[in-house]
This record gives C-alpha cells, structure tokens and sequence, in this order.
C-alpha cells in the first residue's frame, strides 16, 4: 500500500495578473523562475514526496518492470530498408539503453557482407542522464552521415557530419540547431533551421561541408511567429523544399537539389485557411507534383500540377472531395501513389495506379486497426511497405507486390512468453456525448473478463487534429491479465474522424473535446464494463488538459487520473507570447488578446477552475527542461489542487530534473517510469486487502 504522507508546500506570492479589465490572482506565479534556489528545492521535495509515498510499491514495481522485460525481445533489429545499394536497419542489445543504426551493402536484392554501424548511440550518449537523437540524415552519395544531439531534453541539438568511409567525425560542427537536416543532391551542402527565442523553428540554413560554422548563410526567415519552419526534401532527390504551417495554413518553397546556393522560390503563396502539401513524381513521361490539399474541401483533395509551373492557376483535380473520407496525404513511387486516408475512425492505405486512374482500398484482416504506409525509401520500386498493427496485434511490417498483389509479412514485434492473440476482444463502441454526437471508443479486454464492473484505464488526447489510433503495447498485458479494460476515447479536437472532427474540438467549441471524454467514460460505466471506484483516466501534455478539465468537471467519476505534462495554465500561458509555442497556437485554442477568446480560455482552463471538491487520487509528472508545457505548470496547478481537496486522496508528482517533455530517454529508464505508473495503477483500481 502507498503510504499518506505530508505534501510539499509552497509559499504563496500572490501575484494580480489583470487583462480586459478582468483580475485573477496566481499564489505561485513565482514558480516560473527557474534560477530560484527555493523552486529547484521544491521540486526536489515533490520527488522525495513521491518516493516516500509510494513506498509500500517497490516489490510491485520491480515485478512489473520484470514483466515487460519478459516480453521484449531486448536484441533486436529492424527490418531494412533499401537505398542507393545498401540495406538501412537499426538494433538494439540487451542491457544498453539506446539503438545502434547500421547497414548492410545490396546484394541481389538482398542485405549482404559485414554490418556496418552508422551510429552507435550509446556510446554518442555515454553517461549523459538524457539523449535524444534529432537528425539522421544519410547524403545521397551514401558517404556522409549528419546527425544532431540532445542531452538535456530542451530540443536544441548540435549537428555533426560522420564520414561513413573512415568512421570518424569532420570538424564540421553546427551548435543551436532543431530537428532535422537535409543533403543537396551531391552530399557536399547541408541544410538546417534554427529556432527564435521562443523556440518555434524559423530560419533555414545552408552549411557547406568543410566550411566554419560561422560562414553559414541564412537562406530563409519566416517572421510570423503563428508558422514553424522545417527543410526537406522530395522523394525522387531532385527537390529541396521549405516547408511553413500555421495550424490553419500552409506554404511550400522549392530549389532543384542540384543547386543548393541557388534561390528557393514559393510555389504558392500562403492564403489563410488553405493547406497544401506536395510529392514530386518523374518518369519518362511524367514531371509533376501532387498536391493534397483543403481548399474548398474540409478533408482534402488530390489535385496534380507540372513541376516546372506547379502554382494553383495548374492544379487539376485527381481525386475530389469526400465527406466521409479525409485524404491525409499522397506519397509518390513509380507508377502509383501511396494514399493515407482515413475513414469511420479508421487510418488505412488506398492505391492510385496512374496509368488507369484506379482508386483501391487495401483490405485488412481486422475492423479496429491502424495501417500506415512506411519504409518505402526508394521511389523506382514496384514493392509498398507498410506497417499493421490493433489492440490485440503487435506491429507488423509488410511487403505488398503491386505486381502480383501479393502480402508478405517481413516481421512482426515478437511478444516473448507465448502471447495468444485469441485470448483478448477488441471492439469499437459508441458514446453518447451531452449534444448527442456519437464518440467511438477503442477497447482491448480478456476475453473471459466478466462484463460486471471491475477496473479500467480509459485514455484521452484530442487536441491539434492528432488521431489516438489503436496499437499494440506488450506493457499493457499486465493491466489486462489483472482483469483491466483499456479503452481509448476517440474524443473532438482530435482528427479520428476527419478535419470537421477536428473543428469541433477547438477555440470555442474546446469544451466538446471535455464532454466527449466524460461522456465516454458514463458509457463504459452503464454498460458495465467499470466503475466510477475502480476507473483510471490517463493523457498527457494536450491530453493533460484533458485531464485537468474533466478532473475539474467529474471528480466523482474516477478513482484516479495521471496527468503527464499537463497543459493546464492554460489561460496565463496564452497570454505570454515569450513562451514556446504560445503565438502558433493562436491558431489551435484561440488568442485570449480577443476578449472573446480571453473568456473561453479562463472557462475551461483547469488551474484557474480549481474549486473545493473531493478530487480523486492523482499522479502528475513534468519535466525541468520541457520546451513545450513548462514545468511550472504542473507544478502550481499540483499546489492549487492541494488546498482546494476535501477528500482524502492524495495528489503526488514527479518532476524529471534532467529530462523534457518526453521523460526518460533511455528504453530501460523509460520502462521503469512505465512500471511505476502501472503500480499506481494497480494500487488505486484494484480492491487492497
């Protein structure tokens, strides 16, 4: 049992924060000032709390770590992918925390000679508390590869260039960089954006190998602050591109890969509200892009334009506009395209062929799946890779022949132990929401669960049309096989049924993405599948203010929430445009500068909604260096949350000192964090003795 134990509590500092004539009063506005000895002290103590707290859980967390232990193949390698003659997988080996990434040299069509190791990211990360891996950039020569580093979990990286041939770094060395960095067409110019004082992504910059850093040349800035900046390129290698996205818009720039110190020119103007997104095509015959876009068509369209006149005034129609059917994008190989597409809930794969202008479904063996096309590195192929996985299937990879229509399974996660699939239900339910809309709900349980209550672990994001598809996680065999249902609330604000899905989420129609949830956690109540004593609600950053808002609407409805890096100050933070991340998502909740916006924030903003009430137990996390949703967020909502509890449930948070959003980055680290969830789990939805 965990132990009751006095919480950690901060001093309050009252600070009046006043906008459209409205004044609220934060006791612990002060927790954002990172450099106070007093707030590091703090979040020491929440840990100690923490630790103390859940004393009585030690042998438990050891044996669920062992479990999903059990069922990992710890050594283990990918499955390859072809390109420019060699064969790219990644491994890992038991008993060290990160991926190796090698290749093997084509040999008839098939990996071949002696492994080479690219990157060994445990000896890049040595004994760095975090590391995370941002580019992996391999030239089109095959002789250089660039990669990009972070160990304190800010998202900035340093850039490095590894010669392949010899195995050691170039002094090539480019501090401050984002995600990502991309080869000219010879593998002598690299290119990478840079991040503004806020963090948003907005400058590109061109490196040319064997040059000072410092004699870099900035090649694009974008100053409105609503768009992030990413740099690419196309899959036939002959484009560079620039790509810009508000939430609502988009905008595209081109340079032939052949001329890197050449100019980037736009392909169509930024018109607000209109998304495109292009795939370079080229074969005998053809030169021309497709374009997936929203224009006129809430769920997209494909349209097709020359590449050397590829504006808006050349777009001609290929597939239009479906209600029922949202076109997420379209990725070019010979002969076809690729097209990822969505309906009933379902993310699936279709095939064009261009030569007939068909349109075909890939069928799949099961109803409630997630199907994504991926590995398919080498345009001039007749082979589609794509990966399958459910709630009950572990992610498979396939290999489908467009030729002979035949389906090869090149692999499958192993599951170690003897897992049978037969032995779990997944179905697809529907919820009620308080407007009458439908809300489909993904489950997974033991098939001989008995359908009269007993535990549940019901999760939620809904926020920037990012779908919560069902997938497979060998971790949760340990929740089902001690009687657990796991559901996913396929709530608004998400894109799990199309961008009008989406719509209804977001600035004033937010509140719906709350309802959703609460209505489908009522539903698994009533049909019997849990109960309020014995239901779990778990979501995190964006999902965290799920959390936070349906805590605040239903407390009564769950035995215990785990919100992970919360987004829950909500209204203080859009109000502060120094923030990472505030001004480009204007876009997503709205700017409380608008005094409309300003009060539809502060309605549903959970810090500001804390009342006195009898709060379930609670599990909050946050992370020192998390660019996204910073800590202090957690951390005051964790002390408002505290003084305003009438029942005896606790509310207990970790705080990863040296880590950011993600938490631990090492895969052991990360399954011990997981174990000790789980144990909290356990602990609050199981009957204790």
């Amino acid at each position: 049992m965990t132990e009751q134990t006095s919480a950690p509590v901060a001093e309050k500092r009252p600070t009046v924060l006043s906008k459209h004539g409205d004044e609220r009063t934060d006791d612990w506005f002060w927790l954002r000032e990172k450099s106070d000895p007093e707030v590091i002290a703090l979040l020491e103590a929440e840990n100690a709390h923490l630790k103390t707290y859940l004393g009585g859980t030690e042998q438990l967390q050891g044996d669920l770590f062992e479990e999903f232990r059990s069922r990992i193949q710890e050594t283990d390698l990918s499955v390859p992918v072809r390109k420019h003659g060699w064969w790219y997988y990644s491994r890992t080996e038991e008993g060290r925390q990160y991926g190796i990434s090698c290749r093997k040299v084509d040999v008839d069509g098939q990996p071949g000679g002696e492994e080479v190791v690219l990157l060994d990211q445990n000896e890049v990360a040595g004994d760095a508390e975090f590391f995370a891996l941002g580019a992996f950039s391999v030239a089109h020569s095959a002789n250089r590869l660039a990669y990009s580093t972070d160990l304190t979990g800010s998202e900035t990286f340093t850039l490095r260039v590894r010669d392949l041939a010899t195995d050691t770094d170039l002094d090539d060395v480019i501090e401050d960089v984002y995600y990502g960095a991309t080869w000219n067409q010879d593998g002598s110019v690299l290119f990478y954006t840079r991040q503004d004082e806020a963090k948003r992504p907005y400058q590109v910059w061109r490196h040319v190998l064997g040059t000072p850093a410092d004699q870099d040349v900035k090649v694009f800035q974008e100053d409105d602050e609503r768009f992030f900046v990413g740099v690419g390129g196309s899959k036939t290698e002959d484009y560079l591109v620039i790509s810009l996205g508000s939430s609502l818009t988009s905008e595209t720039w081109i340079l032939r890969a052949d001329d890197p110190t050449g100019e980037f020119t736009v392909v169509e103007p930024r018109r607000q509200g209109v998304e495109y997104h292009l795939s370079h095509y080229r074969d005998e015959t053809r030169d021309e892009f497709y374009v997936v876009t929203n224009e006129d068509s809430p769920n997209f369209k494909l349209m097709v334009a020359p590449a050397a006149t590829p504006g808006r005034e050349h777009w001609q129609e290929v597939i239009g506009h479906r209600p029922d059917v949202k076109l997420d994008g379209a990725e070019t190989m010979a002969g076809h395209l690729i097209l990822s597409e969505r309906a009933e809930g379902t993310a699936r794969i279709a095939l064009y062929d261009l030569a007939t202008g068909t349109h075909s479904v890939m069928e799949q063996p099961e109803t409630v799946y997630t199907a994504g096309a991926g590995g398919n590195a080498e345009f001039d192929t007749h082979l589609v890779r794509y990966s399958y996985t459910s709630l009950v299937t572990p992610r498979s990879v396939y290999e489908y022949d467009l030729a002979t229509g035949e389906r090869t399974l090149l692999k499958q996660q192993p599951v170690l132990g003897g897992y049978d699939p037969t032995v779990y239900t997944t179905e697809r339910v529907w919820a009620k929401a308080a407007d009458g809309v439908e809300v489909p709900i993904s489950l997974v349980y033991r098939s001989d669960r008995p359908k009269n209550g007993g535990p549940a672990l019901l999760y939620g994001y809904g926020a920037y049309e990012i779908s919560t598809d069902p997938y497979f996680s060998s971790f949760r065999l340990s929740l089902l096989d001690r009687g657990f249902v796991f559901a996913i609330a396929h709530v608004r604000g998400g894109g799990d049924l199309g961008r009008l899905w989406y719509e209804d989420g977001k600035f004033e129609k937010k509140p719906n993405t709350f309802t959703d949830f609460v209505a489908a956690a009522d539903h698994l109540v009533a049909e019997g599948y849990t109960s309020p004593g014995q239901l779990i609600a778990r979501g995190g950053s964006a999902g965290g203010l799920l959390m936070g808002a349906i805590t605040n609407l239903r407390p009564d409805l769950f035995a215990g929430v785990i919100a992970e890096v919360p987004f829950v100050d909500v209204l203080t933070t859009m109000l502060d445009p120094s923030l990472p991340l505030t001004v480009h998502e204007y876009e997503e909740w709205g700017s409380p500068e608008e005094e409309k916006f300003y009060h539809v924030l502060k309605g549903y903003s959970p810090y500001d909604n804390v009342a006195d009430a009898a709060y379930p137990e609670m599990l909050v996390t946050a992370g020192l260096n998390d660019p996204r949703v910073s800590y202090w967020e957690p951390a005051k909502w964790v002390q408002k949350l505290r003084e305003h509890n009438t029942g005896p449930h606790q509310i207990v948070m970790k705080v990863e000192m040296g880590a950011g959003h993600s938490g631990p980055s090492g895969r052991y680290d990360s399954w011990k964090d997981e174990a000790m969830i789980y144990a909290w789990i356990l602990e609050r939805a199981l009957p204790q003795d």
